[in-house]
């Protein structure tokens, strides 16, 4: 008899196997940890080392100063390690392997969720017999407060992977489901969050996406001319608040409310799609990152033995794929502020935080700009002279190796606002978007556990400091 994933799962956490382990890991139920933890995960959803660095020279420049000399606040955390980030398939990966790397600690295939690497994309019956576990997943088992938070939806490739098993990423709500998939018994992902099973359910899910959880006849609450994606007639978000003591909210007036109420599991979904970029967002509309954060954080601290969260900041990301590195810069402070938020509120003593990427992007800074010279600027070598290119023209400091930049015909840039909001860098080679890069990424760490952080390390080891973090003692050692 083949086994159903979640029967699977349920399993797996009884006996403490991995689905794709060589040797049993250590079930949350052996952990024992002295006092209440903490593990805050953040995922700069792209946010490479040439991310980074432009951002903090950004966040310095708007501060008032040259740039170059500033810290994001995760900078000064004690235990860094650069992060290889292949996919079993992809030398350049995407979000869906590299979260499951994270999450799992298996690495996998490009475009699944939650599966093993012998699953291939698209294959439902395979993926449905071959789930792996995630922290999540275990945290619940264990009776520890779990969320997530993102400024995609909620059902994209890296919330998805903590709490849903896919073999494509894709199946975020039964419209992008094959109706040989659904015939075999797979949901898409938007139902695995509302149906997860394991322990008491997820305590806090905020982020974007409210059309895979709402029929094409519901009209979106914010956006009346616009209606839910989902053809089975499902309305999810009813069936959500049909659990006992849950709250939904689509607002932030609504998520405000639900923080003073008794309500236990929230759900709150600001976006019939991904939420806004941080420079669009409405502050008196959609929560901030930050807020977000804070929020979960309140929900979870002080239930049981502790909590997990995962906090993304899924729109660097998408703003790298547009060429537009503005964007994607100020959702990088967005994620760096919560990141700000979060320590304000923890104590490292009993709580890790590990801020790191799923991927890079192909980001560039180049040419030689003088101290301070704007980091979206034009490369300025001394007070208005400029670096020229062969044909004369200035050209950015910042810039893409791919993208939708590229220029069929040179362009005089000297008359040109680079430091825009819509500006588009200019990118080498000619695609529809730019790309994810394979550089290894940064992971930066504090708190219980964190000296695991070290040197250059394969991208699922990240998953043994997170679990050491969470209940107390490493998993055992398993076969590469």
């Amino acid at each position: 008899m083949r086994l159903t994933g979640r029967v699977f799962i349920s399993l797996a956490l009884v006996v403490g196997v991995l689905a794709g382990c060589g040797e049993p890991r250590a079930t949350a139920e052996r952990a024992e940890p002295s006092a209440p933890r903490g593990v805050i995960l953040f995922m700069g959803d792209g946010m490479g080392v040439s991310t980074v660095t432009a951002a903090r020279i950004f966040a310095g420049q708007l501060a008032g100063g040259p740039g170059e000399d500033h810290n994001l606040s995760f900078e000064g955390f004690p235990h860094v390690a650069l992060v290889k980030t292949y996919n079993v398939d992809l030398q350049v990966p995407d979000s869906a392997g590299t979260m499951t790397a994270i999450v799992t600690g298996e690495k996998t295939r490009a475009g699944v969720l939650s599966v093993s690497a012998e699953v291939e994309r698209g294959d439902c019956v395979a993926g449905l017999a071959q789930p792996l576990t995630t922290l999540l997943e275990q945290a619940e088992a264990a009776g520890f407060a779990t969320g997530i938070v993102s400024t995609a939806t909620i059902t994209h490739a890296t919330p998805g992977a903590t709490y849903a098993h896919a073999a494509d990423r894709n199946w975020e709500d039964d419209s992008e489901l094959p109706d040989e998939a659904a015939a075999a018994g797979c949901r898409d992902i938007a139902r695995q969050l509302v149906e997860f099973e394991v322990g008491d359910g997820i305590e806090v899910a905020l982020g974007g996406g409210r059309g895979h959880f709402l029929p094409t006849g519901e009209p979106d609450p914010e956006y009346p001319d616009q209606a839910g994606f989902r053809t089975d007639g499902r309305n999810l978000v009813a069936q959500w608040l049909a659990g006992d003591g849950r709250a939904y909210a689509w607002n932030l007036e609504q998520l405000m409310a639900a923080d003073t109420t008794s309500a236990g599991q929230v759900l709150g979904l600001f976006e019939p799609s991904h939420m806004q970029f941080e420079v669009d967002r409405a502050e008196d509309a959609e929560p901030s990152l930050a807020d977000m954060t804070e929020f979960a954080l309140k929900r979870l601290m002080g239930q049981g033995p502790g909590y997990f969260l995962m906090v993304e900041g899924g729109r660097i990301d998408h703003a790298h794929h547009f060429g537009n590195a503005y964007r994607a810069l100020h959702d990088t402070l967005a994620l760096d502020a919560a990141v700000a938020r979060a320590q304000a509120m923890t104590d490292s003593a009993n709580t890790l935080t590990l801020v790191t990427a799923d991927h890079s992007h192909t980001l560039t800074i180049s040419g030689y700009p003088r101290r301070g010279n704007p980091i979206l600027g034009k490369v300025e070598v001394a007070p208005g002279e400029f670096m020229t290119d062969e044909l004369g023209h200035p050209y950015t400091t910042l810039g893409y190796a791919n993208g939708p930049g590229w220029l069929a015909e040179p362009v005089d840039l000297t008359d040109m606002d680079t430091e825009a909001a819509d500006y588009q860098q200019v990118a080498a080679v000619p695609t529809g978007i730019e790309t994810h890069a394979g550089e290894d990424v940064a992971a930066y760490a504090k708190g219980p556990g964190a000296a695991g952080v070290a040197g250059v390390m394969e991208q699922n080891r990240l998953y043994d400091v997170l679990f050491e973090g969470l209940f107390g003692h490493p998993p055992p050692m398993r076969k590469d």
